[in-house]
């Protein structure tokens, strides 16, 4: 068995938290990129195409933002331009990390569709939405769905609408969409739920807060890892005290990494870094006091002690009743 080292595919979600600052948004690539995450994601939008002006807040978004601005009026200060995304991807590709970002409405599908990222994310709240996984599913290009929010019959209407078109590959993110995430309402065993049913690759969308959930996922098998991300988490905007900061990123990545190291083949062997300590830990058949040639090696002359490079104690019983071929003294190896 060949000892491949998972690589779990980390995104640092930068979302919304550039604040509609270009500058701010290139700093964030650069923080991601310093990271070694494999991927910067973004959120394309046009405010009006996804929100009424009817439509409220969340909660966490209350809390964080201006309390009596509606959604729209907050997401209006959230967006950066086409032409923003179009130098947001070249300078991605510049640092070498690949850009992404989540599209909510058709003219935002269109220009992600033109800055051929690899990969479509679908965001929890579109799951079901038959026309906007419609749109996604006719480039036949592979698929990220996060599933927060949803039941398993949500999740199953998704993935067969998605694969009566396209046979692309398709990661499901099991998430939770509250922010922070309670700890006990993560649920990461429902990564293993989703892997079972819908036989494809799954990973973990996170909002808790800190790096401990998203390492434990990495150690349950999950393809993928996206969290958020920020420059400062005391910034003004919805997202920023949910998010991670650049330090926390590089912890986080670095944690991953290692587990992903750790995790091996699941074939249990003699590893290479431990072989020098056989001879140390493990013990051999020794004399446990003076012993004459010809005596008869009993219980009561011989034990077994450290080092391991002589008989081994596995052969104990084969020893047993032995004459001694030579004179021992205490704690000399048994020669046979």
């Amino acid at each position: 068995m060949k000892n491949k080292t998972k690589h779990t595919y980390i995104i640092a979600e930068a979302g919304v938290n550039h604040n509609g600052n270009f500058q701010l948004a290139k700093q964030l690539v650069d923080a991601a990129a310093e990271s070694g995450a494999d991927c910067i994601k973004f959120q394309t939008f046009v405010p009006e195409n996804i929100v009424s002006r009817y439509a409220e807040k969340s909660d966490y978004q209350k809390r964080n933002t201006e309390s009596s601005e509606s959604q729209l009026s907050m997401l209006q200060k959230l967006t950066l331009t086409s032409e923003d995304f179009y130098k947001l991807a070249e300078y991605a590709a510049f640092k070498k990390i690949d850009f992404c970002s989540t599209a909510f409405d058709d003219i935002s599908i269109q220009l992600i569709h033109e800055l051929k990222c690899k990969f479509w994310k679908i965001p929890s709240g579109e799951v079901t939405n038959l026309p906007y996984l419609l749109k996604i599913a006719q480039y036949n290009e592979p698929i990220m769905m996060s599933t927060g929010m949803c039941n398993m019959k949500e999740i199953a209407d998704a993935v067969k609408i998605i694969r009566e078109i396209t046979n692309a590959p398709l990661i499901l993110l099991h998430c939770n969409t509250e922010y922070p995430t309670p700890f006990e309402d993560v649920n990461l065993s429902a990564m293993r739920t989703l892997n079972q049913k819908f036989h494809c690759p799954v990973g973990y969308s996170d909002h808790t807060t800190g790096i401990e959930v998203p390492i434990a996922a990495t150690a349950l098998g999950a393809a993928v890892i996206e969290k958020h991300f920020t420059l400062d988490r005391n910034l003004p905007g919805p997202d920023h005290k949910a998010s991670l900061e650049p330090g926390q990123l590089c912890e986080m990545v670095k944690a991953i990494r290692n587990i992903d190291s750790a995790i091996g083949n699941g074939e249990k062997i003699l590893q290479k870094s431990e072989k020098k300590n056989i001879n140390i830990v493990r013990k051999s058949i020794v004399a446990k006091k003076r012993i004459k040639k010809g005596e008869i090696l009993t219980e009561d002359n011989i034990t077994t002690k450290r080092p391991g490079n002589g008989i081994s104690p596995m052969r104990w019983n084969e020893v047993l009743g032995l004459n001694a071929v030579k004179d021992f003294e205490a704690d000399e190896m048994i020669e046979v």
